[in-house]
């Protein structure tokens, strides 16, 4: 379990607090925020620190303008949502660096709430030099100034070295915020220290992106489900007939490789038992169930079927706690939603009446689970998507290793 500096570590009071959040949140075409989840997310850390007496500053990326200043990627749109969330007045400054930045943190009180600009308006913040990406560590220490007290509460960029994150973490003493304490606790909880059985569930469009987490999972885990069109390459890696479904052949070695890895931890691998096909992938599509053995050649693989649901039932049953990474078919397009849909209703049934731990994570997950209408009844559903499945491939996060004590 990751020992990190937390924020009730420290005396706030008075302080300049650089709050490093997540503010890239969708916008429409004229800049109105249409999903502020991740502005809400932060809302615990900043309204903590404004009852403790601290000057608050926030900063933040959005889109990647790559270190030119482009007026749709300002964060002043984000100031009369952020103000109203908060029902207080936030105040902005155009710029994150400079004396504009300067004198805004300048006339900060205790309890204000201060917005700087788009980091990534300047290049050093994602500096890319001979070939290795990172920052530049004079930007780095312009941003690390402006505080007294390094706050990182955004565990979405938590993947990266940039001069907003480990640049100022270099610079000053870092702890987590609320919200970054909250993912650790979970993700710890789900793989660190699991109640067992665990059980893992990673589905998904192609083995090849998710090599490392299926490699990392066996070891750990004491069940692991793969759907997806990733399940058809392991169909086939056994010799059955997937048609004209997406598969990477060529992977068919490194599926058979992740399975005997999977004996050897004894570890179990679920696979589809039947599935569901079609000719056509579009919603409404004429579609059959079929065993694995009875795909037609002109027919696609695009969800699993009755029987396999069952059994990931049974699994789910068999468990403690569940990890789930990925959808188990084409979720977007109805009939094929069918075994994510079912699958997650019943996980989060387990959730609520036996106490199961379920943690999910990822963009498809969260859009998947949200389909289904599961998404509150999960323990834990991170938004984060990069910085999830690194911590689930068992990579060191530069965003946590400058939290640890």
């Amino acid at each position: 379990m990751v020992d990190f500096r937390r924020l009730e570590d420290v005396d706030v009071a008075g302080k300049r607090v650089l709050v490093r959040v997540d503010f890239n949140v969708p916008c429409d075409d004229v800049g109105i925020v249409t999903d502020d989840t991740r502005m809400v997310a932060a809302l615990p850390t900043i309204n903590y620190l404004r009852a403790h007496q601290a000057k608050v500053i926030l900063i933040s990326h959005f889109g990647r303008p790559g270190g030119v200043r482009e007026t749709s990627a300002s964060m002043m749109k984000l100031v009369g949502p952020l103000s109203n969330l908060l029902k207080t007045d936030v105040s902005f400054a155009p710029d994150c660096v400079g004396n504009t930045a300067d004198k805004a943190v300048a006339a900060l009180c205790a309890g204000d709430v201060l917005l700087l600009e788009n980091t990534r308006f300047h290049k050093g913040e994602t500096y890319t030099a001979g070939g290795a990406k990172g920052y530049d560590d004079g930007f780095a220490r312009v941003l690390a100034a402006h505080g007294d007290i390094f706050v990182h509460d955004a565990f979405s960029v938590a993947h990266r070295a940039q001069g907003s994150t480990s640049g100022i973490a270099a610079n000053l003493p870092a702890y987590a915020g609320l919200a970054m304490e909250r993912e650790l606790d979970h993700l710890s909880q789900a793989l660190d220290i699991p109640k067992r059985p665990v059980m893992g569930l990673v589905g998904g469009a192609k083995v090849s992106s998710k090599i490392d987490l299926l490699k990392n999972l066996v070891s750990r885990l004491d069940t692991l489900a793969i759907g997806g069109g990733m399940a058809n390459t392991f169909l086939a890696a056994l010799g059955h007939g997937v048609g004209a479904s997406l598969c990477e052949h060529d992977l068919k070695n490194t599926a058979l490789e992740i399975m005997a890895n999977a004996k050897l931890a004894n570890c179990e691998i679920l696979l589809p038992v039947d599935v569901v096909v079609s000719k056509e992938f579009k919603a409404g599509a004429e579609s059959r169930v079929c065993g694995l053995d009875e795909v037609a050649d002109d027919e696609m693989i695009l969800d699993a079927g009755p029987a396999t649901i069952d059994k990931l039932a049974d699994a789910i049953d068999a468990s403690k706690t569940l990890i789930w990474n990925g959808p188990l078919g084409a979720f977007e397009l109805v009939p094929f939603d069918t075994a994510t849909v079912e699958a997650a209703k019943y996980a989060a049934k387990r959730v609520k009446n036996n106490g199961l731990i379920a943690v999910a994570g990822g963009g498809d997950t969260v859009a998947a689970l949200k389909h289904a209408g599961t998404a509150d009844g999960f323990t834990f559903i991170s938004t984060a998507g990069g910085a999830f499945l690194e911590w689930m491939e068992g990579k060191a996060l530069p965003g946590i290793e400058i939290l640890k004590k």
